[in-house]
This record gives structure tokens, sequence and C-alpha cells, in this order.
């Protein structure tokens, strides 16, 4: 599944085996964020990581700074 862009923002769920996986996984992705400095919007319901990207600085539109993040998340995923 590949990220979808709506309502100004690049949006694209996750699933994981269980909280634990769905946990180890968004603690990689908030150390990558952090490098970044670039921060995402997220939810996390067991098994399931949903994660909203958007440039809050650029008036809250989608940016390259959410593409480059979305595709390291996903390399972190893969």
């Amino acid at each position: 599944m590949s990220w979808k862009e709506e309502n100004n923002r690049l949006i694209k769920t996750f699933k994981f085996t269980d909280f634990t996986e769905a946990f180890s996984f968004m603690t990689k992705v908030a150390i990558v964020s952090e490098k970044m400095n670039h921060h995402p919007f997220w939810s996390n319901v067991y098994n399931t990581v949903t994660i909203e990207l958007s440039t809050h600085d650029a008036g809250d539109i989608v940016t390259q700074k959410d593409h480059d993040l979305a595709n390291a998340i996903d390399k972190l995923y893969s």
C-alpha cells in the first residue's frame, strides 16, 4: 500500500503482528523523525499505526520534506 494524499496530508496505515511490533516500529520512526526534525501526526491501536505527514512551517501542506520522511518510514517497514 502506498501513501495517499488527502486533506493536505500524506497518509498511510501500517499493520503488525501485535502491539509490541507496532510500538517498536513507532520507536524507529521517532528516531528518524527526530534526526530529520520533522515529526508525524500518528495514532496507534493495538497492531495498527496510522501516520499523517504535512509541513507545518509551509502552512500545513505536503512538501518534499514529507515525501522524504515517508520514504524513510517505508524503509523501516520493509
